[in-house]
């Protein structure tokens, strides 16, 4: 093995992190750096950001490799951990190329699943909600089977998910690879980027410049926002985690709102003009998602500790100050 007995008998490791620049990546990178590990950042920069771990470049401890895990992997060394983020997350991203998408979850995981069973090193997949697609009950817990379209815009995302879960759970059950499969509900946070089309990023973007809020539908369709330092926590709790936790945890925050209510809170919060836009509803648009988190409050004893409130405090001042750099006016922020 590759650890190293570290400060306070805590043990130090090396660590693969796939898609390290994007935004889930590089909070993990920083927070694993933080924390006395190594860790090597893999990434292709088609949607990951290296403004997202420009602090790291430099830091002893810090490996960057930039490379496509659908190709076949470099020689990176010895790991004792390998986290697979590496794929858009936000429908127009993955959509504007859904067959590298697709490849990108199930012929990127092969590769790093073999990596894992040569060198014998943990392997957490970053799963998704999308896996339960339209769901019809609610909380959704891990043993929902899930109601995906598997020929809609989404499904290059929603099943190329899934096709890994099926990849993960065989490579434990044929190969012994010691795997770890996290079902993550919406993140956000400091580091998106503020073009990515995901909800909360669109929102506090259209209210800071004091432009319409555009809401798909009524807005009666909900999610359950989950801020980035919680979700690291449950991440890292799950990696760490007996090998006999094998089976798909759910990571999320249970508190609903409906998009309409996200729109209106954020709008609020920066006393912006901006006014609610209404226009159709995409495709396969999940009419609802919130966690059944019990699985990880159990196994795990995780929960969630920030509220919307207080995550959205912490990040539209990061989202102003994007707007600054980039020369937008702020009329919201005036």
């Amino acid at each position: 093995m590759t650890e190293l007995e570290g400060r306070a008998g805590h043990r130090r490791r090396r660590v693969l992190v796939a898609g390290g620049a994007g935004f889930l990546g590089s909070h993990l990178c920083a927070r694993l750096i933080a924390d006395g590990h190594r860790v090597v950042c893999m990434d292709n920069f088609l949607t990951g950001r290296r403004s997202n771990i420009a602090r790291l470049l430099g830091h002893p401890r810090f490996t960057l490799v930039s490379h496509d895990i659908v190709r076949p992997l470099p020689d990176v060394g010895p790991v004792d951990q390998i986290y697979n983020l590496a794929c858009a997350a936000s429908p127009p991203r993955y959509q504007a190329d859904p067959l590298h998408t697709f490849k990108t979850n199930v012929i990127g995981a092969l590769n790093l699943l073999e990596l894992a069973e040569r060198i014998d090193a943990r392997i957490l997949q970053s799963s998704t909600s999308e896996v339960y697609g339209d769901p019809e009950i609610s909380p959704q817990p891990e043993g929902y089977r899930g109601n995906v379209n598997t020929v809609g815009p989404r499904a290059c995302y929603d099943e190329g998910k899934r096709a890994v879960e099926t990849l993960f759970h065989e490579f434990r059950q044929q190969r012994g690879v010691r795997t770890r499969i996290a079902r993550i509900f919406n993140t956000y946070g400091p580091g998106m980027s503020p073009g990515d089309g995901r909800v909360v990023s669109s929102f506090v973007v259209q209210a800071l410049a004091g432009a319409d809020v555009t809401v798909f539908g009524d807005g009666s369709q909900t999610r359950s926002f989950c801020y980035v330092s919680d979700m690291l926590g449950g991440l890292m709790a799950l990696m760490d985690a007996p090998d006999e936790v094998c089976d798909p945890v759910n990571l999320g925050n249970p508190t609903e709102f409906t998009i309409l209510e996200l729109a209106r809170i954020v709008i609020a919060a920066l006393t912006s003009p901006s006014r609610v836009c209404f226009v159709d509803l995409p495709v396969d648009d999940p009419k609802q998602r919130k966690p059944d988190i019990s699985r990880a409050m159990q196994v795990l004893g995780w929960s969630p500790k920030v509220s919307l409130a207080e995550g959205l405090g912490r990040t539209i001042p990061y989202f102003a100050a994007c707007a600054r750099q980039d020369g937008q006016p702020l009329l919201a922020a005036q």
